[in-house]
């Protein structure tokens, strides 16, 4: 490794470095105070860096707790888009989807504490809730667009926007399930991995069946 390689190296690990102290001091001021009660220049004095490095890193105050989903975006689409001959789309989401992540895959005592205060802090706060809205919105769209160019869809076929919103909507009840159990006071996070589990898998199998008789009277 040649010295310039070394130090952009270098670089690079102090920028993470900083960028994962400035988003754990904001969620724990946030979990401790609440979203709306917490500046942005309170965030950066508790870091000990100044505002403009703050939103260097995070342009909005909101992408201080929702930092890192871009990353899932893209891995989601990277599933639905490499997804094995003969697979349906409705399987690879559903395999990515199912597949326990961050806080839910580590199933430990400290874990349920954190799930517990990030999943009180979103859901008492109106601006990450309404961020947490735009960001599946993202999803839909952008899962719609990957489907519209692997199908070669004319601009008036509705499949691939509905493929893509029944899709997301899968996820959006996944996370409103686990925060509803969490906040009920269900801590157990082995036991709440396996129920959410079983209920996206409910979920999966209730698209792929078709629901034309659901609810029929």
């Amino acid at each position: 490794m040649s010295d310039a390689e070394e130090e952009a190296g270098l670089r690079e690990r102090k920028k993470q470095r900083t960028r994962r102290l400035i988003t754990d001091t904001a969620r724990r001021l946030f979990a401790e105070r609440g979203f709306e009660q917490v500046s942005v220049t309170e965030v950066a004095k508790a870091a000990d860096v100044s505002a403009g490095t703050v939103f260097n890193y995070f342009p909005t105050k909101e992408d201080l707790v929702y930092s890192g989903l871009e990353r899932f975006e893209t891995e989601l689409l990277q599933a639905v888009h490499d997804r094995g001959p003969g697979e349906s789309v409705l399987a690879a989401f559903g395999r990515f989807v199912l597949t326990p992540r961050g806080l839910l895959a580590a199933r430990d005592q400290g874990s349920a504490k954190q799930l517990l205060a990030v999943s009180h802090m979103i859901g008492s706060s109106p601006a990450l809730l309404a961020r947490e809205q735009q960001i599946l919105a993202r999803y839909t769209e952008s899962l719609a667009r990957l489907l519209v160019a692997e199908t070669r869809a004319s601009a008036d076929d509705p499949r691939p926007a509905v493929t893509a919103a029944a899709l997301i909507g899968v996820h959006r009840t996944l996370i409103d399930y686990v925060r509803r159990r969490i906040l009920a006071g269900d801590h157990d996070i082995a036991r709440l991995a396996e129920d959410t589990h079983r209920y996206g898998e409910t979920a999966l199998t209730h698209l792929q069946e078709g629901f034309g008789d659901y609810g029929r009277r």
